[in-house]
């Protein structure tokens, strides 16, 4: 009996699946993931469903994570919390600002689960999951073991990490440890946030700020359905970026490292011309070139072909190559664009 995965991902795809199987218990998620693991039928875990594109229907079994929990154990002025994989995001950043843990306000309203929060280290507004991730627990389906892995050996990067990397397809996350803070100090690094008085500041102003601009640069994926950042900023040799500089004196890049430049993929797509531009039920939002969005109708197949003309378009126009953020997943699994 097919199901619908249309409730299940924010682009509001409306795909179907042969199977949905909601899991609110971690020995359920385990048994079940491992299950279907060692069958022939094809398996994909889904957190909130804000980062992925269903390309087309899925040939498979959906697991949706719904498991709930969250731990607080103080040691001296920090806070360690124990979250479980199927919680909200937005609501543990709220539920840390309103007890006075300090140290994630900057994460607000990320869409999505806890358990998706260390596959994409994500982050935003000068801070990243990896400055405050402990450690990740998780169920290894190959080995059929249960285990914890420090930050250290997540091996987090840009948007990256080992369950991307070596885990990817058999690591279940059950659970994430991070470690926050009873002594406010705030992080105002990233416009707009610097317009802020660090002397006088509260987390909760900060909260307030981010999920202001959030919301005025972002769609509600209630309204329009979106995925966020459809394209990773990419990151390139410092001479390169000099180079466009001096071809294009408005780019926007930031200090990656010492020989390296991370550019704002957004303003490139927005100089190419290419804001409101539109495939089938596809189009590129209007305020925020980085948002690819559902105007309605829109099949997978109509987002992925505008997802290629905009990489085509910036690959013509400055020479570097953008890569897609969110999973798409086709039939049988995951597959590139």
């Amino acid at each position: 009996m097919s199901a619908s995965l249309l409730p299940f991902n924010t682009l509001g795809l409306n795909q179907l699946c042969d199977e949905l199987i909601h899991t609110a218990t971690k020995e359920f998620l385990i048994n079940t993931c491992l299950e279907l693991y060692h069958s022939d039928k094809a398996m994909m875990v889904l957190g909130g469903g804000s980062n992925v594109v269903f390309t087309e229907d899925f040939c498979g079994s959906v697991v949706v994570v719904e498991t709930k929990g969250i731990a607080v154990e103080q040691e001296g002025s920090d806070i360690l919390l124990t979250v479980e994989a199927g919680e909200d995001w937005h609501s543990l950043v709220l539920f840390c600002v309103e007890n006075g843990y300090f140290g994630i306000e900057n994460l607000a309203l990320i869409p999505g689960t806890v358990g998706a929060a260390p596959i994409q280290n994500i982050g935003a507004y000068g801070v990243e999951f990896k400055d405050i991730c402990e450690s990740v627990e998780f169920f290894d389906l190959d080995s059929s073991q249960l285990y914890e892995i420090s930050h250290e050996d997540c091996q987090f990067g840009y948007r990256e990490s080992i369950f991307k990397q070596q885990l990817k397809d058999r690591a279940v996350i059950t659970a994430v440890k991070i470690r926050l803070s009873t002594s406010w100090k705030p992080n105002l690094s990233y416009a707009p946030l610097n317009s802020l008085n660090a002397d006088t500041v509260t987390a909760k102003e900060v909260l307030d700020m981010v999920c202001h601009v959030r919301q005025s640069k972002l769609p509600d994926p209630k309204i329009i359905g979106n995925v966020g950042s459809f394209f990773k900023n990419p990151i390139i040799p410092l001479e390169r970026f000099l180079e466009l500089k001096q071809q294009y004196p408005n780019i926007v890049g930031f200090t990656h490292d010492d020989k390296h430049t991370k550019l704002a993929a957004g303003w490139m797509i927005d100089n190419a011309g290419l804001k409101g531009f539109a495939i089938g039920g596809a189009s590129i939002h209007e305020q925020q070139a980085l948002v690819l969005t559902n105007t309605g109708d829109a099949t997978g197949t109509d987002i992925c072909q505008l997802a290629m003309h905009v990489t085509d378009m910036i690959e013509q126009r400055f020479g570097v190559t953008l890569e897609v953020e969110p999973r798409l997943i086709a039939r049988f699994g995951e597959v590139s664009l």
